[in-house]
C-alpha cells in the first residue's frame, strides 16, 4: 500500500531525507507539545503495522523510548512546559498567600502611574491670558485669543486615553463660532479674535497674566511664558512624553525578554526617580521636554514589566479580572489628580509629589521576585527551582506534596543551558506575526480615533454648558472611561476576548462612520426652512457619536494590550506588549502632531482612522480566543495558537481546519499520491481515518 510504502522509505529507503519535522535527529524545542511525534517506523521488511504514538511522558519513568532519546535531549519534560497545568498547581494557583501578596503589590503603583499619565493635564495646560496691567476685564472681553489648540492629556498607557481636551483652547465663550464643522465633515475653525488690533497688541506685550483654570497657581506654560510665537513648545513637551514611551516599550521590552522582568523594572524605578525629579528643577523649557523624554522612556519600562508579571502570575480563569482592577486603581489616579493639584498649588511640587511615591518601590527589590514562568520558559531551571522552593516556605506548603513529580522532573533539568529568545524572531513564524500585527493595527486604531470622537465632543462645549467648566469637562472624559472598563467586564465574560473586540471595534466603526456622514448630510437638510432640521438637533446627534465612539475606541485600545499579553509566548511576551503598546503611542502621537500643524488635516487624519475601523473588523476574526486556555510559553507554542471558529461547530459538523497531527497525515498522503498511488480505502480527502 501507497502509505506502508512512505513509512519504508522514511524508515531507511534509499534517496530519502527525514521527515520536515525531524532535523538532525532532534525536534525544535517545544515541538513536542504542540503535536505527538511518532513512536516508531515500519521495518525493512515493509510490513504494514500502524504508526504507534509515544506513550505520554511520566515523572517517575526510567528510561526513554530509544526512538526518541535526541529529542529528549533538545527539548525539556513536557510537564515542566506545561506551567498552568503542572507547576502553577503544585504551587497552589492564585490561592496561596504569597502569590496574593506579588498581585496586590503589581495593583498599588497602578495608582502612581495614573497620577502620571495625566499629568499633562494639569503641567501643560494653555490657561488665558492677557497684558500685565490690563486687569482681568481685557479676558472677560474677550483678548484672550492665541489660535491654539490643546491636545489633551496623555492617555493611559494600560487602557485608551481617556482625559480631557482643554476647553480653555477654544477661547473665551463668547468669541467661538456656532459651527460644528467637525462633526459636519469640515475642518472646525480656530477662535477668532475680537479685531487684530486687540490680538497684535496682546502678542506685543513682554509680560502676562494667566487665568489657570487647573487648580494652579502656576504651571509649565505661566513659568516660561508659552504663548503667542512659543505656543508650540507647549506640544513639543508633551510629543517628548510620548515619544520616551514609544521608545521606552519597544527597548525595554526586548530587554525585559533577555535579562527578566525584575531587573528592568527595578533600573526603571531608579531612573524614573532619576529624570521625574530632576523635570521639577528644570531652568526652561527646552530642558523639561528633554527630562520628561527619559521620564517617559522609564515609565513605560515600570508599566510593561508589571503588566506582564501580572499576567504571569495568574490561572487563566483570572488573568482578565485582575488586569481590570490595575485599570481601575489607575483610573483612581485619574479621578483623584485634580485634587493633588489644587492641593499642591505649585507645577513643580506636583511633579515632585506625583514622582515620590515610586520610592516606595525600591523596596520591591527585596521582596518582589522573578517571573518564575519566565525562568521556566527559558529554561533556567535551576533559578526556578529556588524560586519554587521560595514560594513553598512562604505559602507553608510540604514539598512532598508534589503528586505530579514537578520537583523530580525538575531535577533530571538542571544541567540545561538557558535558552533565551528575541521578539525578532517572530518574524519567522506564519501565525505568530499575523496575530501581533493585527493586535498593532488594532491598537493604533483604537488609540488614535478616540483623539477624534474627544476633540469633536469638545467642539460644543459652547452650546452644552456643562462643558465649559475644566473639571465637569476633565470628569465626564474620565467617567466614560470607567463606564467602558465596566462594560469590558461584562463582554468579555460572555462573549470571550475575541468576540468583545470584534464588538467594540464595531460601535467605534459605525460612530465614526454616522459622525463623518450623517451629520454632514444632516447639516445640508438644517439649512432648508421646510426641513425642519436646527443645527441643535444636529449637534445633539455629534456629541451621542462621540461619547459612545469614546466609550468603544477606549474599550478596544485596552482590550488589544491585553490580548496580546495572552497570546504572546511568555519568552517573547514583553516584546511583543511592546511593539502593540508602541503603536498605540503613535497612534495618540497624532494628536499633538496635528495641534502642532494648527489642526490642518484633522478631517483627513479622522477619516483614514475611520477606514482603518473596517479593516480591524476583518482581520480580528483571524485572531484565536485566548479565554480560559493556558498561555504558551514558547514561540512553538504561540504558533499553534491558531484561531477557532466564531461560532461553535454543530454536533456531526466536519470542521474545515485541520489539527496539527491531521496537517502531518495530508502531507504524507500527499506524498504517496505524487508518487502516483491510489488513497486506502479507509482515508478520507482530509487526512482522517473514517470511522
Amino acid at each position: 500500500m501507497a502509505i506502508d510504502r512512505r513509512r519504508e522509505a522514511a524508515g531507511g529507503g534509499p534517496g530519502r531525507q527525514p521527515p520536515p519535522a525531524e532535523e538532525n535527529g532532534s525536534l525544535p524545542p517545544g515541538d513536542a507539545a504542540a503535536s505527538a511525534p511518532l513512536g516508531g517506523r515500519a521495518g525493512p521488511s515493509g510490513g504494514g503495522g500502524e504508526i504507534q504514538p509515544l506513550p505520554a511522558p511520566h515523572p517517575a519513568a526510567g528510561g526513554q523510548h530509544p526512538g526518541c532519546s535526541s529529542a529528549a535531549a533538545a527539548a525539556p519534560s513536557l510537564l515542566l512546559l506545561d506551567y498552568d497545568g503542572s507547576v502553577l498547581p503544585f504551587l497552589g494557583g492564585l490561592g496561596g498567600g504569597y502569590q496574593k501578596t506579588l498581585v496586590l503589590l503589581t495593583w498599588i503603583p497602578a495608582l502612581f502611574i495614573g497620577f502620571s499619565q495625566f499629568s499633562d493635564s494639569f503641567l501643560l495646560d494653555q490657561p488665558n491670558f492677557w497684558c500685565r496691567g490690563a486687569g482681568k476685564g481685557a479676558e472677560l472681553a474677550g483678548v484672550t485669543a492665541t489660535g491654539r489648540w490643546d491636545s489633551g492629556d496623555v492617555a493611559n498607557w494600560t487602557s485608551p486615553p481617556t482625559t480631557p481636551f482643554s476647553t480653555a483652547s477654544w477661547g473665551a465663550a463668547g468669541n467661538l463660532s456656532n459651527s460644528s464643522g467637525a462633526d459636519g465633515g469640515d475642518t472646525p475653525p480656530l477662535p477668532s479674535p475680537p479685531d487684530k488690533g486687540d490680538n497684535a497688541s496682546n502678542c506685543d506685550c513682554h509680560a502676562w497674566d494667566y487665568g489657570i483654570r487647573t487648580g494652579l497657581v502656576q504651571n509649565v506654560v505661566s513659568k516660561w511664558d508659552l504663548v503667542c510665537d512659543n505656543a508650540w513648545k507647549v506640544h513639543i513637551a508633551k510629543f517628548s512624553l510620548l515619544v520616551g514611551l514609544i521608545f521606552g516599550y519597544l527597548i525595554t521590552g526586548c530587554i525585559a525578554d533577555w535579562v527578566g522582568r525584575r531587573p528592568v523594572l527595578l533600573f526603571s524605578i531608579i531612573f524614573i526617580l532619576i529624570f521625574g525629579l530632576t523635570v521639577a528643577l528644570s531652568v526652561n523649557v527646552t530642558m523639561f521636554s528633554t527630562l520628561r523624554f527619559f521620564e517617559g522612556f522609564c515609565l513605560a519600562g515600570i508599566i510593561l514589566t508589571l503588566y506582564a508579571l501580572r499576567i504571569e502570575l495568574c490561572p487563566p480563569g483570572k488573568r482578565f479580572m485582575i488586569t481590570m482592577v490595575a485599570s481601575f486603581v489607575a483610573m483612581a489616579g485619574q479621578f483623584l489628580m485634580p485634587g493633588l493639584a489644587a492641593l499642591c498649588r505649585d507645577w513643580q511640587v506636583l511633579q515632585a509629589l506625583i514622582i515620590c511615591p515610586f520610592l516606595l518601590m525600591l523596596l520591591y527589590w527585596s521582596i518582589f521576585p522573578e517571573s518564575l514562568r519566565w525562568l521556566m520558559a527559558t529554561q533556567q531551571f535551576e533559578s526556578a527551582k529556588k524560586l519554587i522552593l521560595h514560594f513553598t516556605q512562604k505559602n507553608c506548603m510540604n514539598p512532598e506534596s508534589d503528586i505530579k513529580g514537578v520537583m523530580a522532573e525538575l531535577e533530571k533539568e538542571l544541567s540545561r543551558r538557558p535558552k533565551k529568545v528575541c521578539i525578532v524572531k517572530v518574524v519567522g513564524t506564519r501565525n505568530l506575526w499575523k496575530n501581533i500585527v493585527v493586535l498593532c493595527v488594532n491598537s493604533l486604531t483604537g488609540y488614535g480615533i478616540h483623539h477624534c470622537f474627544a476633540r469633536s465632543m469638545m467642539g460644543h462645549e459652547v452650546k452644552v454648558p456643562l462643558l465649559e467648566n475644566f473639571y465637569a469637562d476633565y470628569y465626564t472624559v474620565a467617567s466614560i472611561a470607567l463606564a467602558s472598563c465596566l462594560a469590558m467586564c461584562v463582554v468579555v465574560r460572555f462573549l470571550g476576548r475575541r468576540g468583545g473586540l470584534l464588538l467594540f471595534m464595531i460601535l467605534t466603526a459605525l460612530a465614526s462612520l454616522l459622525q463623518l456622514g450623517l451629520l454632514n448630510l444632516i447639516g445640508k437638510y438644517s439649512q432648508h426652512p421646510d426641513s425642519g432640521m436646527s443645527d441643535s438637533v444636529k449637534d445633539k446627534f455629534s456629541i451621542t457619536f462621540s461619547i459612545v465612539g469614546m466609550f468603544a475606541s477606549h474599550a478596544v485600545g485596552s482590550l488589544s494590550v491585553f490580548f496580546c499579553a495572552e497570546i504572546t509566548p511568555t519568552v517573547i511576551r514583553c516584546g511583543g506588549l511592546g511593539l502593540v503598546l508602541a503603536s498605540a503611542g503613535f497612534g495618540m502621537l497624532t494628536a499633538p502632531i496635528i495641534d502642532l500643524h494648527n489642526q490642518k488635516g484633522y478631517f483627513l487624519h479622522h477619516i483614514i482612522f475611520a477606514c482603518c475601523t473596517l479593516i480591524c473588523i476583518i482581520c480580528i476574526l483571524l485572531l484565536p480566543e485566548s479565554r480560559n486556555q493556558s498561555l504558551p510559553e514558547n514561540i512553538s507554542n504561540g504558533e499553534h495558537y491558531t484561531r477557532q471558529p466564531l461560532l461553535p461547530h454543530k454536533k456531526g459538523e466536519q470542521p474545515l481546519l485541520l489539527t496539527n497531527a491531521e496537517l502531518k497525515d495530508y502531507s504524507g498522503l500527499h506524498d504517496a499520491a505524487t508518487a502516483g498511488d491510489g488513497l486506502p480505502e479507509n482515508a478520507t480527502a482530509n487526512g482522517m481515518k473514517s470511522m
